[in-house]
């Protein structure tokens, strides 16, 4: 399954990379991308464990940058 969220409070564009590189490491994500300058994230993930990978997902974001929050 592939989605599509906002971002909001994302301040730089290292922390969008170093929030893709850490999400690519969650088991069970196929491929995620943070756009800095949109604002944006997708991330395609396995079907049967999406809202639990995206728990993992919001969990590694707040370790990268704390005030950035993700819309869904």
């Amino acid at each position: 399954m592939k989605k599509k969220f906002k971002l909001e409070d994302l301040d730089c564009a290292n922390c969008a990379a170093k929030m893709e590189e850490a999400i690519k490491k969650i088991e069970g994500v196929n491929d995620a991308a943070v756009n800095f300058l949109a604002q944006k994230m997708t991330i395609d993930a396995v079907d049967e464990r999406f809202d639990a990978i995206m728990e993992e997902v919001k969990a590694a974001c707040a370790k990268v940058e704390p005030d950035c929050k993700i819309l869904m």
